[in-house]
């Protein structure tokens, strides 16, 4: 989770991601900032989010995206 933080942060370091609960929700990443968080983490996680992944409940918090990266690491 820590790694999770430290890279959000590299993207977005004006969010405290580690408290906000409605990223999407409340306007705080939009798209350009989606399409950087998702390729940074396919980078540092070694792992491929695909297209239906993106759903707004995956990105809406930092758990979230924790839950779907650890969804991922374990089909591989």
């Amino acid at each position: 989770m820590e790694k999770l933080l430290e890279v959000l942060a590299t993207v977005r370091p004006d969010v405290d991601f580690a408290n906000e609960k409605k990223l999407i929700d409340d306007g705080i990443l939009d798209s350009f900032d989606i399409i950087q968080v998702v390729t940074e983490l396919n980078d540092a996680f070694d792992v491929e989010i695909a297209v239906e992944d993106l759903e707004p409940d995956n990105f809406n918090t930092v758990e979230a995206m924790w839950d779907l990266i650890q969804k991922l690491q374990n089909e591989i």
